[in-house]
């Protein structure tokens, strides 16, 4: 996966590395009398737990409020800190790799409407050592309400890969069908050959590795042939995110052709006019995020829209119920709307219908849906398309058994909200397979500021075991 946990780990595996910077002080007292120990030490050699212990934020892994708090100090207080960390680039600790993804760098921000502004504010989006507010001034635009459109994000990423020099490492238009473990001595000398290049692969250290992962796929060459490939590696590092797989609601007639899953669905409709003011409501399913964009954008074009979603307006584990008012003022009118707009009282809002503690019971092939409210009581609406929107399951076709061996709950399916990978909270190695690694959603990090975390802490266990010039 090449999005912000690869792009981020990449960085740190070309031998850049972070050191506390001298005089530099942190709000924290504790972590700043900790950083104060062993600053000729990098924060990649020194041992994570013990400086993460203690810090508190919003996120539940100490590695990611660590690197976090590192690079934005006060963030959280509103603050401008600047980071405490300085960087080095140590070209001798690189260690080899390579990046495998589909798109362009910056994995699925390429693929979300350019125009939508991001949930996370724009500082938060950045990678290490070049500021995301930086970059954005040097093409002249400012933030609006401090947050940042998904195309500038998606940009941002692609520019860092090549301001950084990591293009070498990059492989786009790539997909893996495979990983597997296979011994050592099956491959071929012919590979073996290849691959002892340097003095410290595998084949040569004292300690001869019997197991190696082999990842197949195939990549699209300039013809727009796909050519397949196998490539054996000591590790091998999960960062595919979420977003392949939506969820289906598993009723009836979700699978007719005015039932979508994706909200380029509804762009699109608009952009060819089959969709718009005259045309029947569109039916939004959910009450994330991803529903609200839908909203906001149906709003945007005049397209009536019913809203359907299982949760009570006032329930907490609601979204909307947990982000502050001023600073998402669009999904806060997403809200109202949910709050006055239901079919048992007309509100203020036109070409806009709230159906709480509702669900979809099938949807016909005459574009009728039937929903169900709390009571048991059914009703049909006619309608134009249907988006579901309730969520997505990451895609782990690639791995023996869906990957579901290596989650928290093994007899459930990933997620990255309620399933993710067991790993190590302080190396983020997966517990049931040594030698595999796995970052962002699918170890349960879902913001691009807190899944740099995982980033170091992989790095720095990579570099533990290729044992380059620790302290």
């Amino acid at each position: 996966g090449n999005g912000p946990s690869g792009i981020c780990l990449s960085y740190l595996l070309s031998g850049n590395t972070p050191y506390f910077k001298r005089h530099a002080l942190h709000p924290h007292p504790i972590l700043q009398r900790k950083l104060e120990e062993a600053p000729e030490v990098s924060v990649l050699d020194q041992d994570l737990e013990y400086l993460s212990e203690g810090l508190e934020g919003r996120s539940h892994s100490p590695v990611a409020l660590l690197f976090d708090t590192l690079q934005r100090p006060d963030t959280d207080f509103g603050g401008t800190a600047e980071s405490v960390l300085t960087w080095w680039h140590e070209p001798d600790r690189a260690i080899p790799h390579l990046v495998l993804g589909r798109n362009a760098p910056g994995g699925a921000w390429h693929s979300i409407e350019g125009s939508m502004v991001t949930l996370s504010r724009g500082e938060w989006m950045g990678l290490p050592d070049l500021p995301f507010k930086e970059w954005l001034k040097q093409k002249r635009r400012g933030l609006r309400n401090n947050r940042a459109t998904a195309e500038d994000i998606a940009q941002y990423y692609q520019h860092y890969v090549t301001k950084k020099g990591l293009q070498k490492n990059f492989k786009c238009g790539t997909v893996v069908t495979s990983v597997r473990k296979v011994s050592a001595e099956s491959i071929s000398n012919h590979t073996q050959k290849d691959l002892q290049g340097d003095s410290d692969s595998l084949w040569n250290s004292n300690e001869k590795s019997t197991e190696v992962f082999q990842v197949d796929g195939f990549f699209d060459t300039v013809e727009g042939d796909k050519e397949p490939f196998s490539i054996y590696a000591e590790n091998v590092v999960l960062a595919t995110g979420t977003y392949d797989n939506p969820t289906w609601l598993g009723v009836k007639g979700e699978n007719l052709s005015y039932v979508h899953h994706q909200l380029s669905a509804l762009e699109e409709a608009v952009k060819n006019n089959s969709v718009g003011i005259m045309s029947d409501p569109v039916l939004i399913v959910g009450a994330g995020l991803t529903a609200a964009d839908a909203i906001l954008f149906a709003h945007h074009c005049n397209i009536p829209v019913i809203h359907v979603f299982r949760r009570r307006v006032s329930d907490p584990g609601l979204i909307f119920n947990q982000l502050p008012k001023m600073m998402y003022p669009e999904y806060h009118k997403v809200h109202q709307m949910m709050k006055e707009q239901t079919a048992a009282c007309a509100g203020p809002y036109e070409r806009y219908i709230s159906l709480p503690e509702h669900h979809v019971l099938s949807f016909a092939k005459d574009q009728k849906c039937i929903l169900q409210d709390k009571n048991g009581c059914q009703k049909a609406y006619k309608i134009s398309m249907a988006l579901v929107l309730t969520g997505s399951n990451p895609n782990l076709s690639f791995l023996p058994n869906d990957g579901i061996d290596l989650a928290m709950d093994s007899d459930q399916p990933v997620n990255s909200k309620r399933n993710p990978i067991d790993v190590d909270p302080f190396t983020y190695e997966c517990s049931q397979e040594k030698g595999l690694y796995a970052l962002g959603p699918l170890a349960g990090d879902n913001f691009v500021r807190f899944v740099q975390g995982g980033a170091l802490a992989a790095a720095s266990s990579l570099l533990k075991k290729a044992n380059k010039n620790p302290p």
